[in-house]
């Protein structure tokens, strides 16, 4: 009788699965690291050059809006050259 662990007197194919299952441990491991510690000197929370993320300069823009700083004008206004100056392909509503 042939079963899964025994494949014609061996260990049979199964145990292949075993080192993928390890691979696949040790990856997850690696990219869950990567995504969190190693990222801004262990700390998942800062930007790219390890100031707080809320401290970009759209980031800063948007609060001076919110707050009543500057009106909606001057907000599209230096957002468009922010988006210029950054490359960023913001989406927003042509409102």
């Amino acid at each position: 009788m042939q079963t899964l662990a025994h494949w014609g007197g061996g260990p049979g194919p199964w145990i292949l699965f075993f080192p993928l299952i390890w691979v696949a441990v040790l990856l997850g491991a690696l990219t869950f690291l990567r995504r969190t510690a190693w990222r801004g000197r262990g700390a998942p929370w800062r930007g790219v050059d390890g100031r707080p993320a809320g401290d970009s300069p759209i980031a800063v823009l948007g609060r001076r809006f919110a707050s009543g700083e500057i009106d909606e004008d001057e907000y599209w206004r230096r957002l468009s050259v922010l988006d210029e100056q950054f490359g960023r392909t913001g989406k927003r509503d042509a409102a």
